[in-house]
Parts: structure tokens; sequence; C-alpha cells
């Protein structure tokens, strides 16, 4: 009787997970050689994959560690880069308010479409999700301050803080590159918080997590900020970041990299953004040539890049 009592006490109150050591190295290691990498790779190559990056840690946060299946992560992607786009170009934003305005859009679409599709499960959620995808890429196809199929082009840079030019393209990194590692930080501390334990435990047994009094539908929300930075980075904010291929493309990311891994999505975006700018030269074979090359990663990589590797050196990555 005393162990069935203390298994549910102890089930009751989360358990944080201490910091691997593994984990800080990795840090320290992809922290180093993203500040030297500006100086020997063309570094808006690198500000694309630093983006989609954090885009594919905030997606592996909702698939990796809550077990939902989305194809509606791109309407976040977008509507961020439209609103932060807009209120830099027509309102005069500065740079930081137009990333936290971007920001603020996509939280707000979240909440929303959370709201209503929260509550379903499985294929039903995935499919609910695209649903909306669709929705709101039809909407930014006839919105006028979308710019429809043109897009928003453009986008002042303008001066971080009054501070920073962004026009320089090394302040322009570094401040993407302080971004990404903000947020990856974050969801790093979720992962390893209470929070972070709740969402396993939702994973895990959404029935057993809301008898214990949590609210499963309050740890399904999340929205980033990399669709902002990525229409200041490249100027633009255009249909593509908020068509459903691009949800396809976050899913690819974080496959790749490994599934519930925390360095895995990251290295995903790295691959998958490396295989777009040396494939595109073929075309519409791009596509295929992608396709094939993930069957094959999937085949013999069967956890995921960072997955295969952490197994081998039995560390949590």
């Amino acid at each position: 009787m005393t162990a069935t009592t203390d298994q549910y006490v102890g089930a009751a109150v989360p358990v944080v997970t201490g910091v691997s050591i593994a984990q800080v190295i990795a840090f320290l290691m992809m922290t180093i050689a993203l500040v030297a990498a500006p100086f020997f790779v063309y570094p808006i190559f690198l500000m694309k994959a630093l983006c989609f990056a954090l885009f594919a840690c905030a997606f592996n946060l909702l698939i990796g560690y809550v077990g939902l299946l989305s194809f509606g992560h791109a309407v976040f992607l977008g509507s961020a880069g439209y609103g932060a786009a807009h209120s830099a170009k027509v309102w005069g934003f500065p740079p930081e308010l137009a990333i936290l305005f971007g920001t603020a859009v996509a939280a707000a679409l979240g909440v929303v479409i959370g709201a209503l599709a929260i509550r379903s499960k499985g294929i039903y959620f995935a499919n609910i999700t695209l649903a909306f995808a669709q929705m709101v890429y039809f909407f930014s196809v006839q919105a006028a301050f979308t710019g429809g199929e043109d897009g928003i082009q453009s986008v002042p840079r303008g001066t971080l803080l009054g501070v920073l030019d962004l026009r320089e393209t090394l302040t322009l990194y570094f401040v993407v590159l302080a971004i990404f590692l903000l947020g990856f930080l974050l969801i790093y501390r979720a992962i390893h918080s209470p929070f972070g334990q709740i969402l396993k435990a939702v994973r895990e047994n959404e029935p057993r997590a809301i008898s214990l009094g949590y609210r499963a539908e309050h740890y399904k929300l999340l929205a980033g900020l990399a669709g902002a930075t990525k229409a200041l980075v490249f100027q633009l904010a255009s249909l593509t970041d908020v068509h459903w291929t691009m949800s396809g493309e976050v899913v690819l990311m974080t496959l790749l990299g490994g599934l519930g891994t925390v360095f895995g999505p990251v290295v995903g975006a790295f691959i998958v953004v490396t295989l777009e700018n040396y494939l595109a030269q073929l075309g519409a074979w791009v596509t295929v040539v992608q396709g094939v090359i993930f069957v094959v990663c999937v085949l013999t990589f069967r956890r995921g890049v960072i997955g295969e590797v952490g197994n081998l050196l039995r560390k949590s990555l």
C-alpha cells in the first residue's frame, strides 16, 4: 500500500531532470561554431538556417514532447513574417518592435487555432491544423496588406535599439544568432522544467495527466519568432512561408535531426537548408531528390542524426 501511495504522490509532482553535461558541452560547441561560421560561410545562408532551426525547435516541442503532429505550423511562421514586414514597412516600426509585433500576431493565431483544434487527437488534429493553415493561406492570397502573390517586398531592416545598424550583414547575423540562442535556451528550459515534464505526461498518458489536475489544453500552444526574424533578414514576407509545404519541411527537419532530441531540429534544419541550396540547380527535381535522401536517412538513422549519435555515445542530446 505504501509503495502504491508513494507512486501516485510521485506521479503528481513533476520531476525536473538535471542539466546534462553532454548537452552543455554540445551547446558550447554549437555556439562557438556559429560565432565563427560567418567568417567562412555566406552569412545570409547561415541566417536562413538559423531561422528555420528555431522554427524546427518550436515544432519539435509540439511533436517530440507533446506527441501532436501539426500540418499547420507554417501559419505561425508566415503570419509572424507578414506582421513584422507590414509593421516595419508601412507603420515604420523599428526592428525590435516589428519582431515583437510579428510574434504577437503568431501567438494570437496560435491561441485561436489551438482553442479550436486542441480537443482533437491523432490524425484528426493533423487534418484540422492543415485546414486552418489552408484558410490562412487563401486569406493571405486575397488580403490587400499581404501583397498577394508578390508578398511584402523591400522590408527595411532599420536600426536595432537605435544602435545596431542591421543593414550591415555581420551585425544582422549576430543579432539573428542572439535571437536563435535565446529562443533555443528558452525551449531547453521549457523541456527541463515542470512544464516540460507535464508535456511529456500529456504525451504518454493524457487522461492520467488530466486526472492529476493538469489541463492538457493549456500545454499545447506554442508560437515562435522565427518568421518575424526571417522577414527582416530577407526583407520579404511571401506566400511561401504560409504554404502547407512549409509545414512539411519542418516535419522533415525534425525527423532528420532527431525527434524528441534537443539539438536534432537544429541539425535537421541545417541539413535541409543546405540541400535546398546545393540542389537548387536541379529545378523541379529538387523535391524528388530530397525525398530519396529523406527515405535513405530514415532507413539508415532510425532515430535521426542526433538521435543515433546520442545512442552511440549513450548520452541524451
